[in-house]
């Protein structure tokens, strides 16, 4: 039987084409299965047939009829998973390093969903099977705090609330060089590499993005910032730091090539979240302590530091 795939549009993605989009929701699928499901009238966007070259806008709502041969089962697996606080409509977990947020071509086991799926059993169904209740993610090797929908309402109402930029998000990053002033602001629109398309790169034609950030600690060759995300872009954090030539410590895809500090992935936290409460309206704001990795690279580099 055919299944019927529904996703929301971030705004983070708004202006892709729309075949070029369900690539990267629908990683199942082929680009050129994808183009014949949008030809043949199986795709909608919010209940109206469009072309491949259509560009979505953040909140549109679409929908692919996928056809059966290409089903894949999610199944639930009894993963480690902290969650930190969780309700009839929402739960928050604290993400390790190291792994997917949910399943796609190539990795359909252990990853966040598998997980959510045996420890959290009322999901929000509006992402599709692939990413039940999943409303924002974070890369697999940035760790830290993020939220999960447990029916569709909560669904729909904080994914407006990341739409309209009113969640609070503050990571932690180490980052490559130094800088004189304490606080600061990116302003640099994000968009595809024309490049490289696993890449995000800083494009006139990109999206606005804003990063501010604040000077933690110093070190003689890296420095620790704290950093407010006031957009929602790919890879944000990782792509403007790049920019202004401080790349993420240990980044593999934006930073050096040559490995610093023994790691091989980006020293990147998500320390914060604060958002409203999908239902009663209430704020709540949930932090993650730095995971033991980057807290003992820390420690050795203030032990190099000291006299």
């Amino acid at each position: 039987m055919d299944r019927t795939a529904c996703f929301w549009v971030d705004e983070e993605l708004e202006g892709e084409r729309l075949d070029a989009y369900l690539a990267d929701q629908v990683e199942e699928l082929s680009r050129s299965l994808l183009k014949s499901l949008i030809a043949d009238g199986k795709v909608t966007v919010n209940g109206r047939i469009k072309k491949a070259s259509y560009r979505v806008r953040g909140g549109e709502e679409i929908k692919v009829v996928i056809p059966a041969a290409q089903e894949v089962p999610i199944l639930p697996q009894n993963l480690p998973l902290e969650i930190f606080y969780q309700d009839k409509d929402l739960a928050v977990i604290n993400k390790a390093k190291g792994m997917v947020v949910h399943p796609a071509h190539g990795n359909w086991e252990g990853t966040m969903v598998n997980a959510l799926l045996h420890h959290i059993k009322d999901l929000s169904g509006i992402n599709g099977e692939l990413r039940p209740g999943i409303v924002h993610r974070l890369d697999k090797d940035t760790s830290g705090v993020m939220v999960v929908a447990k029916n569709d309402a909560a669904h729909r109402e904080l994914a407006e609330q990341t739409r309209t930029h009113t969640i609070n998000r503050e990571y932690i990053a180490l980052v490559h060089g130094s800088f004189t002033e304490n606080l600061g602001t990116i302003e640099a629109p994000i968009g595809r590499s024309k490049y490289d398309r696993k890449k995000m790169a800083v494009v006139a034609e990109g999206r606005p993005s804003t990063s501010e950030y604040k000077v933690l600690e110093r070190f003689s060759r890296y420095t620790l910032l704290q950093i407010k995300l006031l957009t929602g872009r790919t890879h944000q954090i990782r792509v403007h730091f790049s920019y202004i030539q401080h790349p993420v410590v240990g980044d593999p895809l934006y930073g050096p090539s040559k490995r610093h500090l023994g790691l091989d992935s980006q020293a990147l936290h998500a320390h914060l979240l604060g958002f409203k409460h999908p239902a009663s309206g209430a704020y709540m704001e949930f932090r993650s302590p730095l995971p033991e990795y980057f807290q003992e690279v820390l420690t050795r580099l203030r032990q190099q530091a000291s006299p």
